[in-house]
Parts: structure tokens; C-alpha cells; sequence
């Protein structure tokens, strides 16, 4: 079966705009109505030649399957809700659960990621992006319906444990994971291929986890395919969320891979500390998460501060501090010096791999004995973190090394 392939007889007039974007109330970056109908057609033509690079198995749903297997799209199973639609739990009638997302029928843009999702979900395939198992293009008596159907994931997404209240915290160590099984994927998409997909709204709200709390990447609307060979950047409306979007995407509209590792240095720091990129219901000096964090990379006192307070001292405070230096890599304020994500997920696995080995519930004193590799490591991550820290006065620079001395290990 192919893959749906959009098609629009003005895709050769159009150009790419990068510039009148806005924030919505969402806290999602947006372009102009006019760039963004130019960026639609531009994209979506680019993402329809995947469907020519492997075969497409996707199933076609009908709008009655659906409706029988959500209730009519009842209220009741709606599990999420985004800009451009609702998603509801459903059941098929072999009893396979699915998660199925129903697209708004107001404007180009809903269309646009739908038929993204489509192409690019219905052509990659790996264990950290969620599967996407058909979709539904069907005409009714409310008009066309564009429908697109998953594999239902029963733990939610990242964000909605570590921002709600009503859920017990994550533990360290399925964070650890997290961070592990998010890089996977972002390093399959960039590098796994014979072709680069740019992820372009990496956030915890787009990873899920399934039943054995793996985390998928979700929700494929605004992806890009990687620059030409030969090409740099991809040129491009500036869209995706406040907090995440790298700097120099912002304010060029030039996108890259390492664009995405921006936004995973940021998603670290999530894990870490429990807390938004963005959050205006904190105290004005703690809205922006990255400002927050920088004073208290100095010292390890104040370190010890960021960490997410529901995780009740549950953790590997070693561990923490080299996701942290990770972060700060990511980080890095320009893109060609931030690491590529299968080096982000070489130096997380070093993390995850050092605090598995580690016996649960038993505090270690670690050895004070030196480790050449780990010495390598501490100086690439530190060599980074001095970077995000570097309007701190020149005394307490040294500071930094106290992050990564010896010290009694707090672990659950």
C-alpha cells in the first residue's frame, strides 16, 4: 500500500517565509497566514518523496470504524487535546487498543501535519517513535475527515508526570531511561537513514510512554526533512514552542539537526528539575528555566537545589550532575558546537549505564580512584558547562570541578 501523498497545483509558486512569527496563547511559535501556507505546500511536497524510499504498510480506516471504536468520538475517551485537534482511546474490533487522533477541519496547517504524519510515520520505523498503524481521509455529512490511528501508550506523556499533581513522580532511574530512549530516537531520525528527519517540537508533551514505561517521540506534524547535500540549513517558517525552539532557529529560520539538540539539552533540564521552560505562574526570576538553573550550576549546594523536590532525595546526585553537564553541551549557543545526538546518546548511555550498576536503596561511596575515560568525559561535559556559566564572577568559575568530586550517592 502507498502512502498518501499531498499534492497542490500551486506548490511551484510558492516560496518560504521566515519571518512574522508570533507566539500563540499555547506558547507555540507560529508564522504569518501567509508564510505558513507557502511553508505547507513546500513541505508537504518534500515529505511525499519518502513514501518512494521504502514501502508504506499503513492500514485505511474508514470514519465508521472509528466512530464505533472511540463511542463517536465520546468526550469521555479523549486523552489529549492539541491546536489542532482532539485524541481519543478507542478499540477496534479485534480488541486492539488504539489512540485515535481527529485533526480540526479549520485551515491549511491541520491538513499540512496530517498528511506530514502520514508520510513520515508511514515510511520510518523504530522501538523509541511511536507506531503510527493507518490513517482516514474520508468524506461525511461534516465534511472531510482526516483522521490519523496509533498504537495506544497507557502511561500518558512525559510532561503530564512531571507537571501534574494527581500522578506520583517519576523515579530517577525510569527518568534516566527516558532521556536514554529520547536520544535513541532523535538519533535514529538524524542519523539512522539515508535521509534526515528534523523532529523540529522535541518536548515532553511529544513523549510517550508505553506499559513497560519506554518512551516513544510523538506527534510528527512539524518535521522537516534535513538539508540537501551540500546545503547547510533548511530555510523555513519559524514554528514550535516557547522554550524549546533554539535561539538561532528563532531568529533566522535557518534549521538544523542540532536545532533539535537544543531543544533536548532543554528536556533534560525538565527531567532534572520537574519544572516547565516556560512557566508564567512561577516568580518573574524563575519563569524561564534556563535563566533559573544557570546561578546554581556554581556550586554543589546550590545544585542540589534544582532537583526536582517530588523525587524526595530519591536520586543519584552524581548522575545528576552529568545529565546536567550533558545539557549544558546541548546547550551551547552556537549549533556547530553542540554534539551530535548519537554523541548525546553515547554520553547519557555512560550515565545510565553507571547508575543501573549501582545496588538500589544502598548509598555508595564512590571510589576516589581515577578513571581516565570518565576524567575525558568530565572535561568535554565541564568544558561546556563553563560556557552556560560564564557571567559568573571569575572566583567562583572553579567552582564547576565541585560537580564532579567524589561524594556519598543518594539512590533509591
Amino acid at each position: 500500500m502507498k502512502c498518501f501523498q499531498f499534492s497542490n497545483s500551486d506548490q511551484n509558486k510558492t516560496t518560504k517565509s521566515t519571518s512574522g512569527q508570533s507566539v500563540s496563547t499555547d506558547g507555540e511559535l507560529k508564522g504569518s497566514t501567509k508564510s505558513v501556507s507557502s511553508d505547507i505546500s513546500t513541505e508537504s511536497s518534500s515529505f511525499s518523496c519518502l513514501s518512494h524510499k521504502s514501502p508504506c504498510n499503513l492500514r485505511v480506516f474508514t470514519v465508521e470504524e472509528l466512530k464505533t471504536a472511540t463511542r463517536n468520538f465520546s468526550r469521555s475517551l479523549m486523552i489529549g487535546e492539541g491546536g489542532f485537534g482532539g485524541v481519543y482511546r478507542g478499540v477496534l474490533r479485534d480488541r486492539t487498543d488504539i489512540a485515535v487522533k481527529q485533526l480540526s477541519q479549520r485551515g491549511l496547517q491541520g491538513h499540512k501535519e496530517w498528511v506530514t504524519e502520514v508520510n513520515v510515520l508511514g515510511v520510518v520505523e523504530h522501538r523509541n517513535l511511536v507506531k503510527l498503524m493507518g490513517y482516514c481521509a474520508q468524506d461525511d455529512e461534516r465534511g472531510i475527515q482526516r483522521l490519523l490511528v496509533y498504537e495506544f501508550l497507557p502511561n500518558r506523556s512525559v510532561q503530564d508526570h512531571l507537571m501534574s499533581r494527581f500522578m506520583s513522580p517519576l523515579p530517577w532511574e525510569t527518568r534516566l531511561n527516558i532521556a536514554r530512549d529520547a536520544a535513541r530516537g532523535l538519533t535514529y531520525l538524524h542519523e539512522g537513514m539515508e535521509f534526515q528527519i528534523i523532529f523540529r517540537d522535541f518536548k515532553s508533551s511529544n513523549i510517550l510512554l508505553d506499559e513497560k514505561w519506554n518512551a516513544k517521540l510523538s506527534d510528527f506534524g512539524l518535521a522537516r526533512l534535513g538539508p540537501s547535500d551540500g546545503l547547510s540549513h533548511v530555510s523555513t517558517v519559524v514554528v514550535g514552542t516557547v522554550g524549546y525552539a533554539a535561539p538561532e532557529y528563532i531568529q533566522t529560520g535557518r534549521l538544523t539537526s542540532k536545532s533539535d539538540v537544543w531543544s533536548y539539552g532543554v528536556f533534560l533540564y525538565e527531567l532534572i528539575t520537574g519544572r516547565r521552560p516556560l512557566d508564567r505562574n512561577k516568580p518573574k526570576n524563575e519563569q524561564k528555566l534556563l535563566e533559573w538553573v544557570r546561578p546554581h550550576l556554581s556550586d554543589l549546594k546550590k545544585f542540589e537545589q534544582i532537583l526536582d523536590p517530588r523525587l524526595d532525595g530519591n536520586y543519584s546526585l552524581k548522575s545528576a550532575q552529568k545529565l546536567a553537564a550533558i545539557a549544558n553541551r546541548c546547550l551551547v549557543k552556537h549549533p556547530r558546537n553542540r554534539p551530535k545526538m548519537s554523541e548525546v546518546l553515547e554520553m547519557v548511555n555512560r550515565v545510565v549505564e553507571v547508575t543501573e550498576a549501582r545496588s538500589p536503596g544502598i548509598p555508595i561511596k564512590e571510589s576516589s580512584a581515577p578513571n581516565v575515560e570518565d576524567d575525558k568525559f568530565r572535561v568535554r561535559c565541564l568544558n561546556a558547562s563553563r560556557r552556560l556559566v560564564e557571567h559568573i564572577p571569575r572566583e567562583n568559575k572553579l567552582l564547576m570541578w565541585k560537580l564532579w568530586k567524589p561524594k556519598l550517592v543518594k539512590s533509591n
